[in-house]
């Protein structure tokens, strides 16, 4: 299991939506197509290729991941959990070193996330109070949205894949292992082992088991 966000200031949002879709066009693609980890194909190879380089290449586009490669390990009666409070503790793993106390962030999740209303709202309250942030003036807002309107979460879609593609130890398809391999170059890692906690433009956590549990 992987979980990723992809982050970027709000001021740019639009800016860097524009720029994807004219990737998009620049290939032949309607602006509305949906990036998709699924629809990588040696086809649409070069087109992929550029949108992993345009991340990379943008200062304002960040990614974050925590990836689970064993869900074997899980022991919730352990820690007193049911799986729901683990998700909602890897989910606080994953953002909590995107966030900062001085800023103001606003958390969207793909609609066909795992998350129905509810979740999402006890997300929020769990984000909250783990960043000490009762008033909600830090995390203002968590919420549910298509991700074919949004094109950080296709973005994102996409290098949750390639970690999962990787860590799943799969190796059919020549052009997710050419995505793969430019990831590996343009971040400088193996994407097998943790980065420095501070590294703010790929940033990896290979979860481990009790460490994130307890």
């Amino acid at each position: 299991m992987v979980l990723g966000a992809v982050w970027c200031p709000d001021e740019k949002r639009t800016e860097i939506a524009t720029r994807i879709r004219e990737i998009k066009q620049k290939h032949g693609l309607a602006a509305d197509f949906e990036i998709k980890w699924t629809k990588v194909s040696p086809g649409k190879q070069e087109f992929y290729l550029d949108l992993v380089d345009y991340f990379f290449d943008d200062d304002d586009l960040h990614f974050r991941a925590v990836v689970v490669p064993d869900k074997a390990l899980l022991n919730h009666a352990q820690f007193g959990q049911n799986h729901d409070d683990w998700y909602y503790k890897m989910y606080f793993t994953l953002l909590k070193v995107v966030f900062e106390p001085t800023c103001q962030y606003r958390v969207y999740i793909d609609i066909k996330d795992t998350l129905g209303h509810e979740k999402v709202a006890k997300l929020h309250d769990v984000l909250c109070h783990n960043a000490y942030d009762f008033s909600r003036k830090m995390i203002q807002r968590v919420q549910r949205v298509q991700s074919h309107e949004v094109e950080q979460l296709q973005l994102a879609d996409l290098l949750i894949g390639a970690l999962s593609y990787l860590h799943r130890g799969l190796s059919t398809n020549s052009a997710k292992l050419a995505l793969i391999e430019r990831i590996k170059n343009r971040s400088g890692y193996k994407l097998t082992l943790n980065t420095m906690l501070r590294e703010n433009k790929f940033n990896l956590m290979i979860w481990q088991g009790s460490g994130a549990s307890s």
